[in-house]
């Protein structure tokens, strides 16, 4: 009875559950056995598994599949999913990995969390307990380093960013342009769909690992280097498009009188003590003489940002590098060197 209100659940929403899966071959059939005991609306993705996935996948024919020739990446097969999903008709996904650190008996969890705001486009992110003795330190910090930045890009903070237990809205997903193909992907995805105005949130989410046979796939070298550049690149987009877009879009929906109040108290921060002004002003001057040419707005933007620094007075401080106040820099430069001396 319960499996059959579960389903029923799963068909009302349109949901299907992907399975990402590459050389995971110890945990992988009891990973689609737990699943299937809640649903049959399942994708599975073999990312050109080398070792014996395809030959337990022969066990499951009667579930949709899609088995890539040679190893792509996550992010490559959950877009291949994602493809494959709207053309079978559904609307969300829940992706959960295939190393067995997920439990199926979460999957109510996701389908609650569509019910209680039906209106609303969403894309949830597991919520894992990252502390304990279980927890792989390197996991633990990679996860505060991403929660982090993807604060810094969209202005929302998170108590977990890479957890791979999500639901994703799949026609929203196929509509953006997603570049990334390997871990980086769940990064990209998110910060995009919330620069989308699609509501990223967290759910809560159990999870376990276990040395004997969870294998990851993750290497830390390569992929936190690629996850840098990405957050690198979605750093500046954000300072050149999503955050003038945001401003742009309250300024729009915001009258005079509320507007003027808004200028002066968050712009202008008139009310600021003058000490942090001082600040503001010296780190503009830091920034603005400095040899960063071509990157003093998009730095000192972010420094004040991270600071809780007056973003106007740092980003109006920071020209005073432009051309026509070079000869006065030159000439109080002169004169503190000649009082220092």
């Amino acid at each position: 009875m319960a499996l059959a209100s579960l389903q029923s659940r799963f068909q009302l929403h349109k949901a299907v559950v992907i399975i990402p899966t590459y050389n995971n071959e110890l945990t992988l059939t009891k990973v689609i056995d737990d699943v299937l005991s809640f649903t049959s609306n399942v994708i599975i993705v073999n990312d050109g598994s080398t070792d014996r996935t395809a030959a337990l996948l022969k066990e499951y024919e009667f579930l949709t599949q899609i088995n890539l020739p040679r190893n792509k990446g996550k992010g490559f097969a959950l877009r291949q999913a994602f493809l494959k999903a709207e053309e079978l008709g559904y609307h969300y996904g829940i992706s959960i990995d295939s190393d067995g650190q997920h439990f199926a008996d979460d999957l109510p969890v996701f389908l609650d969390a569509l019910e209680n705001e039906p209106e609303k486009e969403m894309l949830l992110i597991g919520a894992r307990t990252m502390t304990g003795p279980d927890i792989p330190s390197k996991s633990s910090f990679g996860n505060k380093f991403s929660n982090f930045w993807f604060w810094i890009e969209t202005g929302i903070k998170l108590t977990d960013t890479q957890c791979g237990y999500r639901l994703y809205p799949i026609q929203q997903m196929n509509q953006m342009y997603l570049f990334t193909n390997k871990f980086e992907f769940e990064i990209e995805a998110i910060v995009k769909a919330a620069w989308r105005d699609i509501e990223v949130k967290n759910v809560p989410v159990k999870v376990f690992y276990d040395p004997h046979e969870r294998v990851s796939h993750f290497r830390p070298f390569q992929d936190f280097t690629r996850i840098s550049i990405l957050n690198t690149f979605l750093l500046a987009a954000s300072l050149v498009y999503f955050l003038p877009k945001r401003g742009y879009r309250e300024l729009r929906n915001t009258n005079s009188r509320k507007l003027s109040k808004i200028w002066r108290e968050k712009v202008l921060k008139v009310n600021e003590s003058p000490q942090k002004k001082a600040l503001a002003i010296a780190l503009g001057v830091f920034i603005g003489i400095a040899p960063l040419w071509g990157f003093h707005t998009l730095l000192v933007l972010f420094i004040a940002q991270i600071t809780k620094l007056n973003k106007a007075l740092a980003f109006l401080a920071s020209n005073v590098s432009l051309p026509p106040f070079i000869p006065f820099i030159i000439y109080l430069s002169y004169q503190v060197g000649g009082f220092i001396w």
